[in-house]
């Protein structure tokens, strides 16, 4: 058992919130495919995501934590553990309809936070104590079972800001919500059941009535770690009174005594509650622990035909956690006897991606933005293979698939959780990929309607060679390449079917090309055409790691002529625009090319086009091509002018006049990159249709290629106005939406973050390279992870086991000393040795 006497590590802080920024936040908590509880920027309970939907919005109608204290000779008063409601839930039909509303609360508070690490700190001169409420899950980069767990851990920090003790009790209280998800809402028999074991007690939420098939049937248990001696009281119902007198039981026999009396409940959704009583001395601190745990095990497949992006069938696929942790208790148990040492375990992790010489706002961005990896946007079937929304509605998925061309953008899943990227590989090429080389871009559900989609799109299709080579290359592992590159290969050759993107094999795709703008591109391009150079320069590599040098040779022909081309013939001396080529037979486009109802109606006069405008990311394959090692696709200078004009066409200050026909992701005085830009009488009449608005996801992508040109300013200026406009008074700093909550494209900043370190990896050779080694820079393998430390010249890795052969610091080569370094374990280099 955790010993709760001990004091847990001190917890990083990256960016504080004041009073006037809390309403927005709501910080996920829970496991890598498991769901999470959100804790609200006030302390309290927000977001229950548990039960195999989103859940925006969805509580518990009780669900919070009580503090009481009372001094020896004096009255005992109790708190609500939340800061002040805002004013705009003052108003409702019938008085304030915010949760709790009639509790007294705090009257002070602000959130500090270091994802997953958020801080509510609570204080009222009026009141004894003053509380910070931590909350967390365990993460540690690579490690997908240490960052999988389904709990929420939440402690209470209670200091006694009296001059004398104070005998305080802290309650947790939560209405049995087994059945309802915010979707579905069945009773079955709920019931709550008192356990307790050491230092641990609490109650378990069951539905033992409720159908065993049901999305939200499953089991919760809410548990209390206290410190040794401490008085533990609890109730499996409140009373069944009227008026409001429920409630004011409750509160009368909080003060009364601190401690509960057990309650009889006939309700549907009993009252579960679990009290722990201590004395606390003038000056001194104590931690009560409250962990949430939890399994829900009926996840359903996303239906994958046709154009139903975010609806389920009744095909039951499961969750790997489930299968891990089928009994809530039982987990909460296991995780309170490790739970020092899973918390340093993610303190370490986060101080070390602190740790890095990053400006502030780029290590947010990427920081912040993993917490879509534990979101609802992505699950890990009962069968083991993770899957991604492309983001979530309120209580859906939003468009399904793990679709290629969006999680196309982001690298941290490769760089950070090697497991979940080679799953999605996996499901790429040896499920969603035909014998033709069709890879459907949306996979479907169960695993038998992986190609069901049937549509392939040229951006996504392009980017997963590049996540392969990726991974490949962080790996070293050449049988996963070897199992992977005949489906590859065909990928790449359908680039050439007749009708298709490149028929004619000269390194350009002039063909109809469906993309991330949900519209088909006819002509050449910058934005489809830069993948498809990525996309050849790794399956070159690729090819030659096969020993199959006529395929290595193709792909550089191809490479070389259609690199030259795109410098000639669509670099306007600024930037890269589009060749709008109608197609007259549109019989002549080939299969699967074309989404129904989604891109132009016509073919001759080809509508919904990029045309001569300036993309946001138009160069988006240089920007994984750099990021990957992969090198230049075109000329430096012109990439250089790009990335450039981008920030000074689309970066715009102030939107008070903006018109946009879409979605508004930006507003008011916020500052933003606009996806398209058009000189006067330049615009199509109707262009593709997100041209006038704003997503983070490719304004990531732009910053990073400003920072890979070595734009550092205009990157900064991007990056620091996405993060001010996710300022939890605006927008929740932990959900960077675009099509959906969670939006997976936007863990594109953990590349500006990666960018700004310019360390990578190499497995086949086993190379660490530090490209600035005058900088404290963060590495990572997919696998483990760690820092270099120029002050003392130190390779250190935190987590995982690092194979290694040699160390680049710059133009000096190093050897290591050892063939492995763990966990733990540093490396101080001696110097230089000859290359």
């Amino acid at each position: 058992m955790s010993n709760p006497t001990s004091r847990p590590p001190d917890w990083p802080v990256l960016r504080s919130y004041d009073a006037d920024h809390l309403q927005r936040i709501s910080l996920p908590i829970g496991g890598i495919g498991t769901g999470t509880i959100g804790l609200g920027g006030r302390g309290d309970f927000r977001d229950f995501e548990i039960g195999n939907r989103p859940g925006k919005g969805f509580r518990p109608d009780t669900g919070c934590v009580v503090v009481r204290t009372r001094a020896h000779d004096g009255p005992a008063r109790a708190l609500l553990a939340e800061g002040p409601l805002p004013i705009e839930s003052y108003q409702g039909a019938f008085g304030s309809a915010a949760a709790h509303h009639g509790l007294p609360r705090f009257t002070d508070c602000r959130f500090d936070a270091a994802y997953p690490l958020g801080q509510v700190r609570l204080a009222d001169d009026s009141f004894p104590l003053e509380v910070t409420v931590q909350g967390f899950n365990p993460f540690v980069i690579g490690d997908v079972q240490t960052s999988g767990l389904p709990v929420a851990v939440l402690r209470y920090r209670m200091t006694n800001t009296s001059d004398v003790a104070q005998h305080l009790t802290l309650a947790a209280a939560m209405s049995n919500f087994v059945g309802a998800n915010g979707s579905a809402d069945a009773a079955g028999g709920n019931r709550n059941t008192f356990r307790q074991q050491e230092q641990l007690a609490g109650f378990t939420m069951t539905a033992p009535e409720l159908d065993a098939d049901a999305e939200a049937a499953g089991e919760v248990s809410v548990a209390l770690i206290s410190p040794s001696g401490a008085e533990i009281s609890h109730r499996t119902g409140w009373a069944d009174l009227t008026w409001g007198s429920s409630l004011l039981d409750f509160w009368d026999d909080l003060l009364d005594d601190g401690n509960l009396e057990e309650r009889e409940s006939a309700a549907a959704r009993p009252i579960g509650t679990i009290a722990a009583q201590c004395e606390l001395a003038a000056g001194a601190s104590t931690d009560i622990t409250l962990l949430i745990t939890w399994n829900f095990p009926n996840r359903r497949a996303w239906r994958s035909d046709g154009h139903a992006v975010g609806t389920y069938t009744d095909d039951v696929i499961g969750n790997a956690y489930s299968v891990l942790y089928p009994d809530s208790w039982q987990t909460a148990v296991d995780i309170a006897g490790r739970l020092d040492d899973l918390e340093t375990a993610t303190v370490d992790c986060v101080s070390t991606v602190l740790a890095a010489d990053a400006p502030a706002e780029i290590t947010e961005a990427a920081l912040f933005n993993l917490s879509t990896l534990r979101s609802s946007t992505v699950f890990q079937s009962a069968a083991g293979d993770y899957y991604g929304w492309e983001g979530t509605a309120d209580r859906s998925g939003s468009c399904h698939g793990t679709c290629s061309h969006v999680w196309g953008y982001e690298f941290a899943s490769s760089l950070l959780f090697a497991p979940i990227a080679q799953s999605y590989r996996e499901t790429q090429y040896q499920r969603a990929t035909d014998g033709q080389g069709l890879m459907s871009f949306r996979a479907g559900l169960p695993i038998e309607q992986s190609q069901a989609w049937g549509r392939a799109a040229a951006d996504g299709q392009m980017a997963c060679l590049v996540h392969l080579y990726l991974d490949w290359q962080l790996s070293g592992d050449h049988d996963q390449l070897t199992r992977h590159w005949p489906a590859a290969k065909r990928t790449l050759e359908f680039c050439w079917i007749p009708g298709g993107w490149d028929a004619d094999q000269d390194g350009v795709m002039e063909g109809v090309q469906h993309n991330t703008m949900d519209v088909e591109y006819y002509g050449p391009n910058p934005q489809m055409g830069s993948w498809y150079l990525a996309a050849l320069r790794a399956c070159e590599e690729m090819a030659t790691a096969m020993a199959d040098p006529e395929f290595a040779a193709t792909c550089r022909r191809l490479f070389d002529n259609g690199s030259r081309w795109l410098d000639d013939n669509l670099f306007n001396g600024s930037y890269y625009v589009h060749q709008v080529r109608p197609v007259d037979d549109p019989s002549a486009i080939a299969d699967g090319l074309r989404l129904p109802g989604m891109g132009s109606a016509g073919t001759r006069n080809p509508e919904l086009q990029l045309g001569d405008g300036c993309l946001v990311d138009q160069l988006v394959g240089q920007y994984a091509s750099t990021l990957v090692g992969l090198g230049d696709l075109l000329d430096p200078d012109h990439v250089r002018s790009a990335w450039r004009a981008v920030h000074d066409r689309n970066f715009q200050h102030g939107f008070v006049h903006h018109f946009n026909p879409m979605r508004s992701f930006v507003l008011g005085d916020e500052s933003a990159v606009l996806m398209c830009t058009y000189d006067e009488g330049k615009r199509p009449e109707r262009p593709f249709p997100y041209y006038n608005e704003v997503m983070t996801g490719f304004e990531h992508t732009a910053a990073t290629g400003l920072l890979q040109v070595g734009a550092a300013d205009e990157a900064r200026e991007i990056i620091g106005a996405i993060r001010a406009r996710y300022d939890g008074a605006r927008r929740n700093p932990f959900d960077e939406a675009e099509c959906g909550h969670h939006y997976a494209r936007a863990m594109a900043s953990w590349s500006a973050y990666a960018t700004w370190n310019r360390t990578s990896y190499s497995g086949l050779d086993r190379t660490l390279t530090v490209g600035r080694p005058d900088q404290r820079s963060f590495w990572s393998t997919g696998t483990a992870f760690g820092d270099w430390d120029p002050e003392t010249g130190t390779v250190r890795v935190v987590g995982g086991e690092l194979p290694i052969r040699r160390l680049l610091l710059g133009d000096r080569e190093h050897q290591a000393p050892q063939a492995v370094l763990k966990a733990g374990e540093q490396w101080t280099v001696d110097g230089p040795s000859p290359r």
